[in-house]
């Protein structure tokens, strides 16, 4: 089981948010945002190396111009440039399972903001990236306000939120202990010692996060604004099933003996939102979706 938390750990890069990004129809590489069109100064592709510990470390690093996306699949840079969640994303099975190393440079004058945009241009430059969006009736959890009281409280106004400059790290690390996730401005979570253990998020982010664990992906519809301190115990059974999950959602193959926990439920992670008064409410609604046309699995030349 060792071997499934450290494979689970890389996923959790997947859903790393840069801020919101238009969502514009791709369906061959000319169709880029209109002009003029942003993309990076340059920027270097590479196979990401592997890792024959058991610990891995993968996600954004961003210092001043220079931007940093390491052990990233191309599903999970599309994610993060049209800021959709990786489970409403389709394509050939090698998009989840190879992962890349990307040093790319903000031209000048460029924000945080606007990276979305500029990778939405590196990918269909450099991985010849060809996608349609279709919105669908998809099977998904309704994040809403539960029937028992509302235990959560908003953490003060932060008076230095990020400003989009200076030095920000978005990364994540973990063993077979589990899995931490610094995103940036003192907002983190932890999945570790059977429970997850939310600092300064949103219910957007804890929505993202959920959903990384789940069948089906989890959608805000709480209402509710600012930023929040959240715990969430889990059963030792329900902590394996999430991560095999995960594992799963992520596009790693996974051996027999873990894909059997897929047949279970995490019953008390549905409780523990219940005792904080949210609640996750299945059912079906309309979600865009990207479906993938045309990748290059070698991205060309840097």
């Amino acid at each position: 089981m060792k071997s499934l938390c450290a494979i689970a750990i890389a996923l959790c890069a997947a859903t790393l948010a840069f801020g919101q990004a238009s969502v514009t129809d791709q369906s061959s590489p000319a169709s880029q945002p209109a002009s003029p069109k942003l993309e990076f100064e340059v920027a270097s592709i590479r196979p990401a190396q592997s890792n024959d510990t058991n610990r891995v470390d993968a996600g954004l690093r961003m210092d001043g111009a220079q931007a940093h996306f390491g052990a990233l699949s191309l599903k999970n840079l599309i994610a993060r440039a049209y800021h959709i969640q990786s489970n409403l994303i389709t394509g050939p099975d090698w998009i989840s399972s190879q992962r890349f190393d990307i040093s790319a440079k903000l031209p000048e004058g460029a924000t945080t903001d606007q990276i979305p945009e500029m990778l939405q241009s590196l990918l269909a430059e450099r991985f010849g990236l060809r996608i349609h969006f279709e919105k669908k009736d998809q099977p998904a959890y309704a994040l809403i306000i539960g029937k028992s009281p509302l235990k959560l409280k908003p953490l003060p106004p932060d008076a230095d939120q990020q400003k989009g400059n200076g030095t920000v790290n978005l990364a994540v690390s973990g063993s077979d202990q589990g899995v931490s996730m610094d995103l940036g401005n003192g907002s983190s979570y932890t999945f570790a010692n059977d429970q997850f253990q939310f600092t300064k998020v949103t219910m957007d982010v804890l929505a993202l996060r959920l959903s990384l664990y789940l069948d089906r992906p989890v959608i805000n519809m709480t209402d509710l604004n600012g930023n929040y301190d959240l715990t969430l115990p889990v059963t030792q059974e329900d902590y394996y099933i999430l991560l095999v999950r995960s594992g799963a959602n992520a596009g790693v193959t996974l051996p027999p003996r873990a894909l059997a926990l897929l047949n279970g439920t995490p019953t008390s992670l549905f409780d523990a939102l219940d005792a904080e008064g949210l609640h996750l409410d299945a059912r079906k609604l309309p979600l865009d979706t990207i479906v993938v046309d045309q990748a290059l699995q070698t991205p060309t030349e840097n």
